[in-house]
């Protein structure tokens, strides 16, 4: 399942980056391919292990940080041809963070396992809702049978 999610990431990545900065800014396909493979690889690790514990909110907003470095950073030094690469980084980190709000809602669904709101397994752990309270009085038996018998004699 994993290697499915870092696939339909991969292809997802290349796409976006193909559109944006291939067909609009003319970059080659192999400087478009190292790109993809670099932020591919970063982007996994970080929805692998982060994801679960920030949220798809965060999570997308942190990939969109990262897209946009990872994008700037190489552009600066592998794109041969000028081109205004604070525009096409931040255009194709937007389109990577849509597509990563829904590559998260995948994630979650089918390769995470979820969380369970009351475990039985763990060892210690008490079903905090299944607790009861009883009001009583406290009572002697032996004055209760000292009663009754008191009580059939006088009622004779």
């Amino acid at each position: 399942m994993y290697m499915k999610a870092l696939l339909m990431k991969f292809v997802m990545i290349t796409a976006v980056l193909w559109i944006v900065l291939g067909i609009f800014y003319d970059v080659s396909f192999t400087n478009i391919l190292i790109t993809s493979v670099v932020l591919t690889a970063v982007g996994y690790v970080g929805d692998v292990f982060i994801l679960p514990r920030i949220g798809n909110t965060w999570a997308g907003i942190s990939d969109f940080v990262i897209a946009y470095a990872v994008i700037y950073l190489l552009g600066s030094y592998f794109y041969e041809q000028p081109i205004a690469l604070g525009t096409a980084s931040f255009i194709s980190a937007l389109l990577l963070m849509i597509g990563e709000f829904l590559l998260h809602r995948y994630m979650d669904t089918n390769i995470f396992e979820p969380k369970k709101a009351n475990p039985d397994e763990k060892v210690g752990y008490y079903n905090r809702t299944n607790l009861q309270t009883e009001f009583a009085e406290e009572f002697n038996t032996d004055s209760i049978a000292q009663e009754k018998s008191t009580d059939k004699k006088f009622k004779k």
